[in-house]
């Protein structure tokens, strides 16, 4: 990554996605913790495991953008590279802590037994943490040729957990109340359409795209994909949670 290429233009425009995505996730974080009160037990865990993750978000937004600014000054109005490298690796870390979270918060608010959560959560969670893992040697490779190569290898974890979500879990998702079973198809759906940003993000720059144009696209791109795939899944994961409780309730009564 060649940060001397980018124009001023680009590095505000990038700067403010940033900002963007903290504002997003640290609003997220509060709005879902705050509305535990309005789900059953049952939910709770799903619900503050939403928050956690967009906290976990923030909290990496805020170091991201800290050492964005101190990559550049900016000088009579013309943009300077300050030799202090910007950490890439705080995105990777944030990623491999907040995605098995995302797959396992599914899990928890549908409410499968516990042989079948604990089964689901491992493997879909294992298969995430490798897919981040296989990632990030090709984020920060020089090479072509070497990043292509970890792209592949971290897109077969990938489609294992597409084909689990799509597939897998379509008899689960057949079981569940009548009034949630579209919004938790939607909410698979959700997760496979916002992650399948992250690949394409991720070939930006081999399929021409070069300079500081490279980089935006990139940064940004993550940036989008992370509030649709974090702080849009948790709202949706807090509505599902919330019918789910007024339909036991009212089975109840």
């Amino acid at each position: 990554m060649d940060l001397s290429t980018l124009s001023l233009g680009q590095y505000t425009f990038i700067a403010n996605a940033f900002s963007f995505g903290l504002a997003v996730m640290a609003a997220a974080t509060l709005f879902l913790w705050f509305s535990r009160s309005q789900v059953a037990p049952a939910y709770k865990m799903a619900v503050t495991i939403s928050g956690l993750v967009t906290a976990i978000a923030a909290y990496h937004y805020l170091q991201i953008m800290l050492s964005w600014d101190a990559a550049f000054s900016v000088m009579n109005g013309n943009l300077e590279v300050t030799g202090y490298p910007f950490n890439q690796a705080y995105r990777y870390v944030d990623w491999l802590l907040t995605v098995p979270l995302l797959l396992i918060e599914l899990i928890l608010v549908m409410r499968l037994s516990r042989s079948e959560t604990v089964s689901k959560s491992v493997w879909l969670g294992g298969a995430a943490a490798l897919m981040i893992i296989l990632g990030y040697p090709g984020e920060v490779a020089e090479s072509a040729g070497t990043r292509f190569t970890f792209w592949v290898l971290s897109m077969i974890p990938f489609v294992y957990i597409v084909y689990q979500l799509v597939v897998g879990l379509k008899g689960s998702i057949g079981k569940q109340p009548e009034n949630v079973r579209g919004l938790i198809n939607g909410a698979a759906t959700l997760v496979v359409i916002s992650w399948l940003f992250y690949p394409i993000v991720f070939l930006f720059p081999l399929i021409g795209l070069t300079g500081g144009a490279a980089i935006t696209a990139v940064e940004v791109g993550y940036t989008i994909a992370d509030i649709v795939a974090k702080a849009v899944f948790g709202i949706l994961i807090l509505v599902i949670a919330m019918r789910k409780s007024e339909h036991e309730a009212n089975a109840q009564a």
